[in-house]
């Protein structure tokens, strides 16, 4: 292959002289981290309510909760984004809508893809602890309504924390994927991983290099997530319960 290998392409300065193209990627990656973090935050408080909301006995509840789950659900992410980052401001009354325009750059893709990405994987994580409510026995409910827990206590104290046990293989992914969806963020413009790999290919021609050095960047997320995941899961595990030891 006519290529030229260069792995000091790193370690050179930008043409801005305000530091070397691996600061690029190390602020690249800041950016992804913080950026997925923010909204899987969103995505688990929001998924949560909703996802409770499905199983309630309240009809329009639960419609209200299907309905948000088909809409976020459904809509491709990419058109969601630029909803949010293009459209939304526009509807909005006219002095927020200028508040918002006249926001830093930088922080309006960050808070319109934080936003995108919360609500978008809410509602896939709405759907988890749906099935994680729906799979224990009704039992449990019955005992906790008979205990004399109101209908919110015994969602706290009884059905979620068994629930949420039984759904950390599924959030598992569904936290991987948040990072993986970030990608798109680019398309507004915000400098995450995947868009200051591609601004380093444009100034340097080095493209192997690049996306070499961004694919290991996303696989050393990958693995501190899942191991992270996975201590969660062996420190909730009920012994006996679920493949409990």
């Amino acid at each position: 292959m006519n290529y030229h290998w260069n792995w000091g392409v790193f370690f050179q300065q930008t043409p801005s002289g305000g530091g070397t193209y691996l600061d690029w990627m190390f602020s690249g990656l800041q950016t992804t981290v913080s950026l997925s973090l923010s909204a899987w935050f969103i995505a688990m408080i929001l998924g949560s309510f909703v996802g409770v909301l499905r199983t309630v006995p309240n009809r329009w509840l639960s419609r209200f909760a299907a309905a948000y789950v088909e809409l976020f659900r459904n809509i491709p992410l990419l058109v969601q984004l630029f909803i949010w980052y293009f459209v939304l401001p526009e509807l909005l009354p006219e002095r927020w809508g200028s508040a918002i325009k006249q926001m830093n750059p930088i922080a309006q893709q960050f808070f319109a893809a934080m936003i995108c990405l919360g609500f978008f994987t809410s509602a896939r994580v709405s759907e988890q602890v749906r099935a994680g409510i729906n799979s224990l026995a009704r039992g449990q409910k019955n005992a906790g309504l008979a205990m004399g827990f109101t209908l919110p206590q015994t969602y706290r104290y009884v059905l979620l924390p068994m629930a949420f046990r039984i759904v950390v293989p599924p959030l598992t992914s569904e936290f991987l994927n948040i990072f993986k969806n970030s990608a798109v963020c680019s398309t507004i413009g915000l400098f995450e991983l995947a868009a200051q790999s591609r601004q380093l290919v444009d100034y340097t021609a080095q493209p192997y290099e690049s996306f070499i050095a961004v694919t290991l960047l996303y696989l050393l997320i990958n693995v501190v997530v899942m191991l992270f995941m996975r201590w969660i899961e062996n420190r909730t595990r009920v012994p006996g319960y679920i493949g409990g030891k």
